[in-house]
């Protein structure tokens, strides 16, 4: 006891004397560790790179996979329906189991979340590639574009899953996650440049020969079409070509994962972690759909998503069908893309300088006129261009406010559930869940559609109904459910002046643990 006390005595005299001292050192090691930790604009790259095969796989299957399940692997339209819409809804329940187990990994020397991205980034790319084969066997072929969907949307999930919850791992700065999501959505947008154009022109220079029919003949009954038969292209030809174009997205797809690993280190102590136990998946659950802003926020994009998905599954045969353009839609789907990556620091500035909601009512709000214009024009190829352009505007936008405003919500859930941790990757799973979940309704309901108006498969031209159907599909549908979710999102209470009160409030959080535990390693230091 007599040792105790002097033990006591002598630690609280060292720091009665040391602790002007201290208070000086602690300030110093703060302040380098802010420096440590900030990130660079390497680093940044780096991270935004590790985006871009989520986006560059999801442009071509979102743009072609309809339209060369039908016109190239010669599926029946209500198959296809069924590939579509079971292979994306099954990737959307995996989003979430997947995003449980990665809350619940356990931390190793490359981090929590490198490790699922490079397992899963090999077999990701071969199941990719075997979406764009045609089998010899016709009895199976139904079987075989499901299993390797479904394969590959499940290894894509263990490496997008994780890379999204990576936001919150890389930095504990709120300015350079910011920074860094504009980074990566820049990269992101662009990734859906490269896929469309290494897809678009690779197979665009083989474009499917068309079969006329019966029905080709009165012309009477039929829209206008120019050009439907220019290239003497065979059938082998055109599936070379998607083989080589999966091939060249699979190069980049590894690319883009190692540059990830060896550009960006995982932050083991950005979070404020005081309880030892992780959620189970359902007590994540309930805390994640049980917060506010979080429910609002998803549901909002879930629709104006689903507008987009609509637009974008259904736009290459509304070019090549009602426009008459099936020698140029795949240029125009470029120029969708590359004014959405153009207009990506604009919108990042638009929101710094107005705030997310904003932005969010304009950006998306934007593209409406032109769904309107583009359904309105007759056949006029520079009028589709100008439209295109000014519609990728709208979709960059859509493509960087969700992911600009899930660290805001994250944030506010942080604030009022201080004792909860490996919530990250649940987040982001169940906000991916429901965006892919809306693509599968979306792809599913447009290519049933298609069946029921008399979809001709390999067709020169298609009925009036069919024409009408796309129409419908790339227009007032996707005004509608763009309007609801708006509609929607004007319940979304996290506004500027909350955004920033609790990015202050986590600040002097992190600031006061960083003191505690100076002080408590000094303590234990001196006895």
């Amino acid at each position: 006891m007599a040792r105790g006390r002097g033990a006591e005595q002598y630690s609280a005299a060292n720091l009665l004397q040391s602790k002007p001292g201290s208070h000086s050192g602690t300030l110093q090691k703060l302040s380098k560790q802010e420096r440590e930790n900030k990130l660079s604009v390497c680093n940044k790259i780096c991270y935004a790179i590790g985006g871009a095969p989520y986006q560059i796989t999801g442009c071509a299957l979102g743009f072609f996979l309809q339209i060369y399940l039908l016109d190239v692997a010669q599926l029946d339209p209500f198959y296809a329906s069924i590939i579509l819409f079971v292979g994306r809804a099954w990737d959307a329940v995996t989003d979430p189991t997947v995003g449980f187990l990665v809350s619940r990994s356990r931390w190793t020397r490359f981090g929590r979340m490198m490790p699922w991205i490079l397992l899963s980034t090999p077999f990701a790319v071969a199941s990719y590639t075997l979406i764009w084969y045609v089998p010899s066997f016709e009895q199976g072929k139904v079987a075989w574009y499901l299993i390797f969907y479904c394969f590959f949307q499940t290894l894509q999930t263990c490496f997008h899953v994780p890379y999204s919850a990576l936001t919150m791992f890389i930095s504990s700065d709120q300015k350079d996650r910011d920074s860094a999501t504009a980074y990566r959505m820049t990269v992101e947008v662009l990734g859906t440049v490269v896929g469309t154009a290494i897809q678009g022109q690779i197979v665009g220079a083989s474009n499917a020969p068309c079969i006329r029919g019966e029905l080709d003949e009165p012309m009477s009954n039929l829209s206008t079409v120019a050009d439907v038969n220019v290239t003497h292209v065979t059938l082998e030809e055109t599936r070379t070509a998607y083989i080589i174009a999966s091939g060249v997205i699979g190069a980049i797809y590894v690319l883009c994962a190692i540059i990830l690993f060896f550009g960006v280190r995982e932050r083991k102590d950005t979070g404020r972690q005081r309880s030892e136990k992780p959620m189970s998946f359902f007590e994540g659950l309930r805390l994640v759909m049980g917060h506010g802003p979080y429910t609002k926020l998803v549901m909002g994009f879930l629709f104006t998503s689903l507008a987009f998905m609509l637009l974008e599954g259904n736009f290459a045969l509304f070019c090549s069908y009602t426009l008459g353009f099936r020698n140029d839609f795949q240029n125009i789907l470029l120029a969708i893309m590359l004014s959405a990556t153009l207009a990506i620091p604009f919108w990042q500035w638009f929101l710094t300088k107005f705030g997310k909601k904003t932005a969010v009512y304009v950006g998306i709000s934007w593209v409406v006129p032109f769904m309107i214009l583009i359904v309105c024009l007759k056949s006029n190829l520079i009028m589709a261009y100008v439209v295109s352009v000014a519609a990728g505007i709208s979709v960059a936008a859509a493509f960087l406010l969700p992911w600009s405003m899930l660290p805001d919500v994250v944030d506010d859930f942080k604030l009022k559930n201080p004792d909860s941790r490996g919530y990250e990757a649940i987040f982001y799973s169940f906000y991916v869940f429901f965006t892919k979940f809306a693509s599968g309704v979306s792809l599913g309901i447009s290519t049933l559609s298609l069946d029921f108006a008399g979809y001709q498969t390999r067709g020169c031209t298609q009925p009036e109904a069919v024409n009408l159907t796309l129409k419908m599909l790339v227009s007032p549908a996707p005004i509608a459910l763009i309007i609801l979710g708006l509609i929607i999102f004007k319940l979304y209470p996290i506004d500027e002046e909350t955004r920033q009160g609790n990015r202050k409030l986590l600040q002097e959080l992190r600031d006061n643990d960083q003191d505690s535990e100076m002080e408590s390693n000094e303590i234990g230091s001196v006895v």
